[in-house]
């Protein structure tokens, strides 16, 4: 396949850009800049601005663009940045797609496991309901841009976890955990929906060959605590675990940002995932980890 990609050059898209180019697939990228080689193309997803013919000449398109939810204080002018680059950036793909003269095959745009809200007790699947809160708005509005996409085109939300990886969040917790000042957040009892930077990248390339559309969530099949997490992070690690963080005190330090990323809990399952046979590399957040600090040569696929 031709997969046109935005926000290709981050901790994920380089990943995923990695994978479908050792599967064969030709990989077509999206630059805020004057395209410099081939294999990019020029847009400003802010403006709207994007050659929509483009569309004609690839397969599917991915898209992973968004500003960083670990860039903190959330100030106001900051949670605006979150939700537009999301929203804007979305509904320029989908509008180019909906001016091609033979729209792409399929759309398969990032989304995140905020849209749940905090819902401590509760399994959460694809069918669930979008819950409150600021990360829980952001998401659901920007799902609705990714539904803009032409009915022709197979759409898919990609909701998302704390990918376990060397960047991203995690990247975050091991400097702490490096550091020796790890320790329970909160209560630590909140559930953390996570899921192996190798198995969301597996997720992503076997959902571009399903059939399968709309919501589908990306996360471990092995629900785990935020105390199982940053404890088995910091046992393999070798560093203490031993200085709790009351929720008032994260609160704060880091205001809306807090309850949204560290003190909210969902218990997600990767249902539609599941059901449709994907079947992952890394089942626990343990094995997750084990390959984030000792990796293994990728497997010859």
């Amino acid at each position: 396949m031709r997969v046109l990609v935005a926000g290709a050059s981050g901790f994920i898209g380089s990943a995923v850009r990695d994978r479908l180019a050792g599967d064969g697939h030709e990989v077509l990228r999206l630059v805020r800049r004057r395209a410099q080689n081939d294999d990019e193309v020029s847009w400003s997803p802010g403006s709207g601005i994007i050659d929509f013919t483009v569309m004609d000449r690839v397969d599917a398109v991915l898209n992973l663009s968004g500003a960083s939810l670990q860039r903190l204080p959330w100030t106001r002018r900051y949670r605006d940045e979150i939700l537009e680059s999301r929203v804007h950036a979305t509904r320029t793909l989908a509008d180019a797609m909906r001016k091609a003269r033979t729209p792409p095959k399929a759309f398969l745009s990032a989304s995140a496991v905020g849209i749940y809200g905090d819902r401590p007790g509760e399994l959460l699947t694809e069918h669930s309901s979008a819950g409150d809160g600021f990360l829980a708005d952001v998401v659901s509005r920007w799902e609705a841009a990714a539904q803009l996409a032409p009915h022709e085109t197979r759409t898919v939300m990609l909701r998302t976890g704390i990918v376990v990886g060397r960047g991203g969040v995690m990247q975050r917790l091991r400097l702490l955990t490096s550091l020796g000042v790890s320790g329970r957040l909160g209560t630590g009892g909140q559930h953390w929906p996570w899921i192996a930077l190798d198995d969301e990248v597996g997720a992503i390339a076997h959902l571009l060959g399903s059939h399968v559309s709309g919501p589908v969530n990306l996360v471990g099949p092995t629900p785990a605590t935020a105390d199982r997490i940053m404890g088995a992070l910091a046992e393999r690690m070798h560093r203490p675990y031993a200085i709790p963080v009351p929720e008032r005190l994260l609160e704060a330090a880091l205001g809306r940002a807090a309850d949204d990323l560290l003190l909210s809990s969902q218990k997600v399952r990767p249902q539609r995932l599941i059901d449709d046979g994907y079947r992952f590399r890394y089942p626990t957040v343990e094995a997750a980890l084990d390959a984030t600090l000792n990796p293994e040569p990728a497997p010859a696929r």
